[in-house]
């Protein structure tokens, strides 16, 4: 099997894994251990962070780190495992369509199938949802050119963003939108800044297709998110962000109390080592 071969196996794989009801639970990765460490605590499929991967190379979220540099955190992620990747790509790193089609490009050479796709501006504002609409489409056709069928996860940031008068309108925009994004091409619709069970169940029930949550720690769990009707749940940032609080408590205790109890809550080397033996 090709490189290209096995590479539309995993995203046919990471397409069959967005099941309503039944989600696909993906803990954000940034580097070859942190998705080593994933993998083997049993995902099924692997998604990246993009401000995971941007504070990991010295740079603040929301795209200030080049295209070039993420897909190469992307990169170092796929090449480290066996399962489906999918990369979280922020708003394709500029606005045009000849930049969503370099970013999707990008996203497939550095081993990913599937990638996120934001539809808010650098300013905060929704972009025209024809323009995004296009900008999914030409995704869609760099995936059939490459002979990779391309898993878009297309989001919507207008609830993150608070964008518009209130819940009601942002429910019917995203709506709106994530039935735009479907019919252009996309696997999936990523309604980011949503927590509560009634807006979910409305999300679930008027998008006609898979719906994806971004939990926190106010969020359902994923046995009640399923009874909702979701396909897919991701924690984004929060992931590294629970590690660098553990590092900060760590670090604050050796140089503060000069105590070294965090010692003894880590994982073995040999067990770390082991991760990336020969054979893997």
């Amino acid at each position: 099997m090709t490189a290209r071969e096995a590479a539309a196996e995993k995203a046919r794989l990471l397409r069959a894994l967005h099941q309503p009801g039944n989600p696909v639970v993906m803990f954000n990765v940034w580097d070859a251990v942190s998705a080593r460490i994933v993998e083997e605590a049993g995902a099924s499929a692997l998604a990246t962070s993009s401000a995971a991967i941007a504070w990991l190379e010295g740079f603040a979220d929301g795209q200030h780190i080049s295209r070039a540099r993420m897909l190469e955190g992307v990169r170092r992620v796929a090449q480290a495992v066996e399962l489906p990747v999918t990369a979280d790509l922020e708003a394709a790193y500029g606005v045009t369509i000849e930049d969503a089609v370099a970013t999707a490009q990008g996203a497939i050479e550095a081993g990913a199938v599937g990638l996120n796709f934001e539809d808010a501006g650098e300013a905060g504002e929704l972009l025209d949802l024809e323009r995004q609409c296009e900008r999914i489409r030409a995704m869609v056709e760099v995936g059939q050119r490459c002979n990779v069928p391309l898993v878009i996860n297309a989001r919507t940031d207008v609830f993150l963003e608070s964008i518009g008068p209130d819940d009601e309108w942002r429910l019917q925009e995203a709506v709106k939108r994530g039935n735009a994004f479907l019919e252009a091409g996309a696997a999936c619709v990523f309604v980011a800044g949503v927590t509560d069970e009634p807006t979910i169940a409305a999300l679930v029930k008027d998008i006609l297709g898979p719906i994806n949550i971004l939990a926190n720690a106010s969020a359902p769990s994923v046995a009640r998110l399923a009874q909702l009707g979701v396909a897919r749940v991701s924690v984004g940032g929060a992931s590294i962000a629970h590690a660098l609080a553990h590092l900060r408590t760590a670090a604050s205790q050796v140089l503060r109390d000069g105590r070294f109890d965090f010692a003894a809550d880590r994982i073995p080397h040999a067990e770390l080592n082991a991760l990336f033996a020969a054979d893997k």
